[in-house]
């Protein structure tokens, strides 16, 4: 082989030709160096003199540059690995690399990461095994801090309009609420949280992280149940630009009327079978089994007269068909033959039905009360 015209500024001794560099490129200020110049300042590896870890005690995540993230862990064996690899650092010339990390646990806060790297550079096999102390630090993050200190920026409280909310409906906003927080959650958001839910007798207070996710609480709430959100800020602070910062009360108000409750509009037909209350009420006469729908400017709570609910129903014997207006069925307190109107859902062929009595009258409920639309 042929010897080039340069020379090893350190030793003297010539070089060996060298690759052109690309063009544009300057060459290297190592390339003229000779190899055994060369590989007495050369290492393979740089790795960090040392690497902790910062855990949150709470709920295992662990920070990374300026935030935390979840990971879930108890064992930290992983974690410790996987930050130790992302810390060191291999040389550019290297080629044909191969390296491992093997743990040693010294206690439950400190590691050793011992480090096998192999490599082979200007035609020569280098191998080079370092050890990385990985110490543990256990912190609580934010998040868990907030928890802990009971923080909340918005709070949601469950009403309804003119009455309070049964025990199921109470129930199920609080199961949208966690439910709605969770999903948040397991996509990553640790803003979503839920500081604490109490049971009042007018219904649950839910108080929320922020008022991002308290919004959409309350509107989930809204969408199961219909009724409207009345939003209440109150300036709680200002953060450190300035800006003011509110905590907001959200109230969502249950319909007046729920799908099972019998009301009568006073408008001259009748009793009606509510079936839906989201925007409009809707419902069926029960002298006819006609729809009826609220005026528009009316929605969910048109003025009517509260007659009772399905629960209030009992099941009555049919006397007799009259015609195709009038059926004569059994007063279920008096026990009097009474005929009532028929209306359309009635089945002539049955043998019992279901009443409700009011200070309306008697009249024959349907068997399926809630619309499709209601149902989960």
């Amino acid at each position: 082989m042929s010897e080039s015209r340069d020379f090893c500024p350190r030793c003297g001794d010539p070089v060996p030709e060298r690759p052109e560099p690309l063009p544009g490129m300057p060459r290297e200020r190592d390339d003229v160096l000779c190899d055994s110049c060369y590989f007495e300042d050369f290492d393979l590896v740089d790795a960090p003199d040392e690497v902790q870890v910062r855990v949150c005690a709470q709920c295992g995540a662990i920070h990374r540059g300026n935030r935390w993230v979840d990971v879930g862990a108890r064992d930290y064996t992983d974690i410790a690995i996987e930050e130790v690899s992302n810390s060191l650092g291999v040389h550019l010339n290297a080629e044909e690399v191969r390296w491992g990390v093997e743990p040693e646990q010294v206690d439950e806060n400190n590691i050793r990461m011992h480090c096998h790297f192999s490599g082979v550079v200007r035609g020569t096999p280098l191998e080079e095994s370092i050890v990385v102390p990985v110490s543990i630090a256990r912190e609580t993050c934010q998040r868990c801090g907030r928890i802990a200190g009971g923080y909340f920026a918005s709070l949601v409280q469950v009403r309804a309009d003119d009455r309070t909310p049964t025990t199921e409906e109470a129930e199920t906003a609080i199961e949208i609420a966690e439910s709605y927080i969770a999903e948040r959650e397991e996509k990553g958001d640790r803003d979503a949280f839920i500081s604490s839910i109490k049971r009042t007798p007018n219904g649950p207070n839910i108080k929320i992280s922020t008022n991002k996710m308290g919004s959409g609480v309350a509107k989930q709430i809204r969408e199961r149940f219909g009724g409207t959100i009345e939003e209440h800020p109150t300036l709680v602070t200002e953060d450190g630009d300035g800006n003011e910062v509110y905590r907001v009360t959200f109230v969502a108000r249950l319909p007046r009327y729920t799908a099972g409750d019998v009301i009568d509009p006073e408008d001259g037909d009748g009793p009606v079978l509510v079936r839906s209350n989201r925007g409009r009420l809707k419902g069926t006469r029960l002298t006819s089994g006609d729809p009826y729908e609220s005026e528009f400017e009316e929605g969910e709570r048109p003025e009517a007269e509260d007659l009772g609910s399905v629960e209030d129903a009992e099941e009555t014997t049919v006397v007799t068909v009259e015609d195709e207006h009038a059926v004569q069925v059994l007063d279920p307190e008096t026990y009097e033959a009474k005929t009532i109107p028929r209306p359309d859902y009635f089945d002539p062929d049955a043998a019992m039905v279901p009443v409700l009595k009011s200070q309306s009258g008697l009249h024959i409920l349907p068997e399926e009360v809630v619309d499709d639309e209601d149902e989960e």
